[in-house]
């Protein structure tokens, strides 16, 4: 089995809302970290990450200039805060949870970490 590391150890994330779709920005710490999500963190790798959740679609959008990925996430929230019983209905919580999916040990694990010594790298452990 190949080793993995947390998503957290190279990048932090925010998620939020808008009725029963979720955003999801995740934001590399470098720009090494930035070029290895765009290669891996494709949109079926997100989906099938939160296939629990049954989202319809999974859109990503890149935006380089902050190192991050935006992903718009359609009806995974069961209707949203006013319709779902879910415990999360507004999203909140889906960027902590996806921090911890687990991603390969990049070869360059290094260069994608936050800079010694910054609040990032607090943390992300």
């Amino acid at each position: 089995m190949n080793p993995t590391i947390r998503l957290a150890e190279i990048a932090h994330a925010r998620s939020g809302d808008k009725g029963s779709h979720a955003n999801i920005g995740v934001i590399a710490y470098t720009p090494a970290g930035f070029e290895f999500l765009g290669q891996y963190l494709t949109e079926m790798r997100m989906a099938q990450y939160l296939l629990p959740l049954k989202p319809r679609l999974v859109q990503r959008f890149a935006m380089p200039g902050i190192l991050a990925y935006n992903f718009l996430v359609l009806d995974v929230l069961a209707g949203g805060a006013s319709r779902s019983l879910r415990t999360d209905s507004q999203g909140k919580v889906l960027s902590t949870a996806v921090l911890e999916m687990p991603i390969p040990v990049p070869h360059n694990l290094d260069a994608m970490r936050p800079p010694v010594g910054s609040e990032q790298k607090k943390n992300a452990r």
